[in-house]
């Protein structure tokens, strides 16, 4: 098998496991909020200008995740932009805190 088929066969069985733990959370008691992770703690598929768990690189990435129990990500306590405005999670991709691209 070339390295390429390899890599693909690897990549495949990540993303098929992250997606059997996130639909598995879901029904476990958690949900995706988005915009809540530090730089590099997120859940998969974090948007553009990432590819997967832990690749955003900007601390409360509107769109990247991290898994928490249900009924609490629009309450979790976050500082304040840099503007003074107030940041809260979500549960749908934001458009603030992006990366520069």
């Amino acid at each position: 098998m070339s390295t390429t088929m390899k890599t693909l066969a690897v990549a495949s069985a990540v993303a098929a496991a992250l997606t059997a733990t996130a639909n598995t959370a879901s029904a476990g008691g958690k949900e995706k909020c988005y915009g809540i992770s530090m730089a590099g703690e997120n859940g998969c598929a974090a948007g553009p200008g990432t590819t997967c768990a832990g690749t955003s690189t900007v601390d409360y990435q509107g769109n990247a995740w991290s898994l928490v129990d249900k009924g609490t990500c629009e309450t979790t306590m976050l500082p304040k932009a840099m503007d003074g405005s107030e940041r809260t999670g979500s549960l749908e991709p934001l458009k603030r805190d992006l990366p520069k691209s």
